[in-house]
C-alpha cells in the first residue's frame, strides 16, 4: 500500500496520498491546503485518484478540495453528517480564517461502506464526537486506520466545536481500541502511533 503524508494548510494538517501499488487506483485523504503540493505529489506517485475524502467537515481537512476536485476529476466523499459543512466555511470563522468554497459533496459516506483502490478495501467507520460526521477509514488487510480528529499520538480531537461531544467522542475512540493492537493510525495532525500504544499509555483513556 502507497502512503505518503504531507503537512498542509494554516494548521498544519496531514493530508494523506494513499494507493494501490499494483493498480495505481489512490485516493486524497484530507486536502486541507497547498493544493499543489498535493497534486505535485500524486504526480510523482503515478495515481489516478479514484476519490477525494474528507474524514470531516472541518476547515482545514477541506480547504483544498476545489483545486483537487478540479485537477483529478475525483468525486469528493464526506459522511452525509457532515456534508453540510463544505459550502458554510468548515467553522473557519471560529480561528479568524477566511474559508475556502469547497464543491458539494458527490458521494455521501455511512457506515460500513467500503471504497475500494485497486487491492486496497477502505472501510468507513462513523466515529462521531468531534464532530457529527467524523469519520476513519480502516484497512482490515494493511493493518492502517486514517481517522482525522478522533485519537491522536497521546492524544485526542477537540469536542467543543459545535456538534462535538466528549461523551461521543469517548464512545467512538473505545471503538477505536477494539481494533488489533498492530493496527497503525494515521491521524489528521501529528505523528502516527499504534492502537496498542494507546490504550497503554494514552493519557487521556485512563
Amino acid at each position: 500500500m502507497i502512503i505518503k503524508m504531507l503537512h498542509v494548510g494554516p494548521l498544519q494538517t496531514n493530508c494523506y496520498i494513499v494507493g494501490c501499488e499494483e493498480t495505481k487506483e489512490g485516493a486524497i485523504i484530507d486536502p486541507g491546503g497547498d493544493a499543489k503540493r498535493i497534486l505535485a505529489e500524486v504526480e510523482r506517485l503515478g495515481l489516478k485518484i479514484k476519490y477525494v475524502i474528507n474524514t470531516h467537515g472541518h476547515f482545514d481537512h477541506t480547504l483544498a478540495n476545489k483545486e483537487v476536485v478540479e485537477a483529478t476529476g475525483a468525486p469528493l466523499a464526506i459522511h452525509s453528517a457532515d456534508a453540510s459543512m463544505l459550502t458554510q466555511g468548515g467553522g473557519a470563522f471560529f480561528f479568524g480564517i477566511i474559508g475556502k468554497a469547497s464543491p458539494p459533496a458527490d458521494v455521501t459516506l455511512g457506515e460500513g461502506q467500503v471504497l475500494a483502490l485497486g487491492q486496497i478495501e477502505l472501510q468507513v467507520l462513523h466515529t462521531p464526537g468531534h464532530s457529527p460526521g467524523s469519520i476513519c477509514l480502516y484497512s482490515e488487510d494493511e493493518g492502517v486506520l486514517f481517522d482525522g480528529d478522533v485519537l491522536f499520538n497521546m492524544g485526542m480531537g477537540r469536542y467543543d466545536l459545535p456538534g462535538g461531544s466528549y461523551r461521543v467522542l469517548m464512545d467512538s475512540i473505545q471503538r477505536l481500541l477494539a481494533l488489533p493492537d498492530e493496527t497503525t493510525v494515521y491521524p489528521g495532525h501529528g505523528p502516527a502511533t499504534t492502537i496498542g500504544r494507546e490504550r497503554r499509555g494514552n493519557p487521556f483513556l485512563s
